[in-house]
């Protein structure tokens, strides 16, 4: 195949046109990006169960905790010859949003509680740890031991005295704390923390955290791939927890305004995720809760840490349209607070410090505002009789532009792209564009097969360009089974392929970004996902890969193909052409389909002539692991990045995951000099730069 690259420009290209879609779903938050390392920190897990319109939840505070030793004479509601009794309880509590917290009575030296942590506690040898965690003690004088144990072996220890802490309450809950240092690698182990002596003490807001957790907030290897790929922004907390399966579990940003044991419990709307008669209407999910710990403040400052656009998401009074009709009435007091709520989130995040909000942020720790301007208005929201999503969204409108005319408002286009009420949202948006800030661009969702991603290569091609697209949701589904819910390098491909599509038509297409993001093994309600992770280890799928060659290699304007993509494309060949003027390159993205290599001679249009150098990095179904050889050090330098694996064979994500790293080599022909004419091989996505 010949590609032209000619000189003729044509769209700007969005400099964030390529982001993150981050959701609380899969144990992304808690259990996740959140280093948190206990889980039910404050005693305030509930239990979630039921179906569409009938969801209900039950208090089961003493989730993930247990007496400690086991096989001591313990119990939670055990009589006076008991080594130990936990109950949780009720009464003067450390924080009126989390009301419950633990009352431990030992009689013996050594006795206490455990938490099962997830998946267990992991340790890495030689790191120290932070543990935080408030005690009152009721008739108590000794001291507390914390320690990681796994199979009667200590990895782990410290101890406290009961008259060594930092601070104290009015009602005498005292806050402690103890660095504890891992003298070997550990994983699935137990927390404790145990009295030394016979006494009764109560306990609330159990916490600990790696001390490389960045910013003292977030697990580093998942915040490290994160940055990696130099998002232009994030759209968070979601996702379908902004409208709760019930508008009470609803995300609720104010929440989480707060000191961290102040951020009231909330079970996750993915607690009720494939609940069915046969399992009684409560899954296998139904203790997934949301401590609110990764709360706005946390999602602004890792927007700022990574260097991406801050994309909060906004109920507008509907709980989720798929699970409920619940929603509040426009005219009533409730509907005026969601709006009201999106005016306090802007000045939050952009307020002086001598605003009500502003000064809330500063009070937090970032006196210096946050610089949001987008904001999303609904999630997957569409129209019906009852459901009125296209007046919600112009009240917001009206009332956030009166006040803060130059934020960029995202609007919905539902659920998909194939419907009537796909169709009635391109309408309703087009309609309006007598007012140029009506909106930013509008949401579009997509999970489809790896063939609809090929067979679309050309959807935004005839799009009307008056009124900007969001592909905010989008991800290929290979089927049939098994690999229907796993990350494969056929469906990373379609993927690359149907970016050449928004690339190319990104006069329209404004931004992008793949869903959902994260997906902790064994903890799984959606899948594929771009990465997976388990107590120890993230695995980077083939679609992160595309995501970060993308991201990481968009230009500033694209470059006219002359329609000659569409002829490519059905040789199983898409490609798209950008330059950047800062770099003064011309970038090629390119994938291969075919099962076989495939040529291409690049032919260069007068303006590039003169370049002899040009690199290449590829993503490509090679059949063995590479090491990595080289990687650009000047313009001039050639490389070119592969990545292990087959179609069929990326299990990231599942019992045996691959770790799936990139190759980086030195491009030549035979006689060692650099060429012009690319070998594609098979099955391959190659970003060409020169």
């Amino acid at each position: 195949m010949e590609l032209k690259i000619s000189a003729t420009r044509r769209a700007a290209i969005q400099p964030d046109m390529i982001g993150l879609f981050f959701e609380d779903i899969n144990y992304a938050a808690d259990g996740g990006l959140y280093a948190e390392m206990i889980e039910n920190r404050s005693f305030e897990f509930v239990k979630a169960g039921g179906d569409a319109n009938d969801y209900y939840f039950e208090y089961d505070g003493m989730y993930a905790w247990s007496p400690y030793p086991a096989d001591a004479n313990t119990g939670t509601n055990a009589g006076a010859d008991a080594a130990i009794t936990l109950r949780t309880v009720q009464g003067s509590p450390l924080s009126e949003e989390n009301p419950h917290y633990l009352r431990v009575i030992a009689r013996e030296a050594k006795t206490g509680l455990c938490n099962k942590a997830y998946g267990g506690i992991a340790l890495k040898k030689g790191m120290d740890y932070q543990l935080t965690f408030f005690a009152r003690c009721v008739s108590y004088q000794g001291s507390f031991l914390a320690e990681i144990i796994k199979d009667g072996k200590s990895y782990a220890s410290a101890t406290v005295s009961s008259a060594d802490y930092s601070e104290e309450t009015y009602n005498y809950f005292r806050k402690y704390h103890i660095t504890l240092h891992a003298e070997e690698d550990v994983a699935g182990a137990l927390f404790t923390l145990l009295l030394t002596e016979p006494g009764t003490a109560e306990f609330d807001f159990i916490s600990m955290f790696p001390a490389d957790a960045v910013a003292g907030i977030f697990r580093k290897d998942l915040f490290d791939a994160l940055k990696a790929l130099q998002p232009g922004f994030v759209r968070f907390p979601g996702g379908c927890i902004v409208e709760g399966n019930t508008l009470s579990n609803r995300y609720r940003y104010k929440d989480s305004l707060t000191k961290p044991w102040n951020r009231k419990n909330n079970w996750n709307r993915w607690a009720v995720h494939g609940n069915n008669e046969e399992n009684n209407f409560c899954g296998q999910y139904s203790h997934y809760n949301q401590t609110l710990g990764l709360g706005y403040y946390e999602y602004f400052l890792l927007c700022e840490l990574i260097g991406a656009a801050p994309l909060p998401v906004m109920n507008v009074g509907f709980a989720c349209q798929y699970q409920s009709t619940e929603q509040v009435a426009m005219d009533s007091p409730e509907f005026a607070g969601f709006v009201q709520d999106a005016l306090d989130l802007i000045e939050f995040a952009n307020g002086g410090t001598d605003t009500v909000w502003g000064a809330v942020r500063a009070k937090m720790g970032h006196p210096e505002p946050f610089g949001l301007t987008l904001l999303g208005i609904g999630n997957e929201q569409w129209q019906t009789e009852r459901a009125d999503f296209f007046e919600r969204y112009t009240a917001f409108e009206k009332t956030i532009h009166g006040a803060y005319p130059s934020i960029r408002l995202i609007g919905s286009a539902g659920p998909d792209i194939t419907s009537e009420r796909y169709t009635a949202a391109w309408d309703f948006y087009r309609k309006n564009t007598e007012n140029p800030d009506f909106v930013y661009a509008v949401d579009e969702h997509y999970y489809v097969r790896p063939e609809w991603l090929y067979e679309h290569v050309d959807f935004y091609d005839d799009y009307p360009r008056t009124v900007k697209v969001f592909s905010g949701e989008y991800a290929a589904h290979p089927a049939p089974a098994p690999n229907r819910h796993s990350n494969t390098l056929e469906g990373a491909l379609s993927e690359a392929a149907f970016l050449t599509n928004l690339e190319r038509n990104a006069d329209v297409v404004v931004m992008a970004s793949y869903a959902p993001l994260f997906a902790r093994l064994g903890y799984t309600q959606w899948a594929p996902d771009m990465i997976w992770f388990d107590e120890t280890q993230t695995y980077l799928t083939a679609s992160y890969y595309v995501q970060q060659l993308y991201s990481c290699n968009m230009g500033d304007v694209t470059l006219d193909t002359q329609g000659l993509e569409k002829e490519a494309a059905k040789d199983g060949l898409y490609y798209s052409v950008s330059y950047s003027e800062k770099e003064d390159e011309v970038i090629v993205k390119i994938v291969n389909a075919n099962d076989t290599v495939r040529p291409v001679h690049l032919q260069l249009d007068n303006a590039y002539a003169a370049r002899e150098h040009y690199f290449a990095k590829t993503l490509t179904a090679a059949k063995a692991d590479m090491a990595h050889v080289t990687a650009k050090t000047a313009k001039t330098s050639s490389a070119d990045t592969r990545m292990p694996g087959t179609t069929d064979a990326e299990k990231s994500g599942n019992t045996t995951p691959m770790h799936l790293l990139p190759e980086t080599a030195v491009v030549t022909d035979s006689e060692g000099a650099l060429t012009e004419e690319i070998i594609l091989p098979a099955k391959s996505f190659t970003v060409l730069r020169f």
